[in-house]
């Protein structure tokens, strides 16, 4: 088992075991924040006619206000940097309901992408929410190659959100109790 707190709190044993840890997200993480966010946008930003520094800017502000809404929005959610190896390479938004678990927001920087460290964790999530007898849910962009990802898992499309859809993945299991990181 990893001595990493979190993955241990919530025995997330396959991303411990693809060498994942975790820690809570401080002010000092914005700027890492801002460029992985930035990271998951730029492909779509390659058709517009803007300069770099205007695709910059844009960027800083759609990631200040993101951020800004999910903190107001999900205010009992756990908000963790996902680290490798020492180095951070993405985040994990989750906030887990009385009736389900909403994973907020998974991202990983691009040269971590497709290399199964997100599934690994999603398994695990997957494993948590079914110990608790919960659902889990997740909002995906409709082209976001993940979405592949979240069908093979067992995620189905419950609604169309236009640019996104809102896609569920039921439980099989019972409940359990439930276990908060402090």
């Amino acid at each position: 088992m990893s001595t990493d707190p979190v993955a241990a709190a919530f025995e997330w044993t396959r991303a411990a075991d693809a060498g994942l840890t975790f820690r809570r997200i401080a002010d000092a993480d914005l700027p890492f924040l801002a460029r992985l966010y930035a990271s998951t946008r730029t492909g779509e930003l390659t058709v517009t006619p803007w300069s770099t520094e205007q695709k910059a800017a844009f960027l800083a502000m759609q990631f200040h206000a993101q951020h800004a809404h999910y903190q107001q929005h999900y205010p009992t959610a756990d908000w963790l940097v996902t680290m490798r190896g020492g180095e951070d390479i993405g985040r994990l938004y989750l906030d887990r309901w009385p009736s389900e678990h909403c994973v907020i927001d998974i991202a990983f920087l691009p040269e971590h992408r497709g290399s199964g460290l997100g599934g690994a964790l999603m398994r695990d999530l997957l494993d948590e929410a079914d110990r608790a007898g919960k659902a889990m849910t997740i909002h995906v962009e409709k082209f976001n190659p993940a979405m592949r990802l979240y069908r093979r898992l067992g995620f189905v499309t419950e609604e169309d959100k236009g640019v996104y859809d809102l896609m569920r993945w039921q439980a099989t299991g019972t409940s359990g109790p439930q276990v908060k990181i402090a």
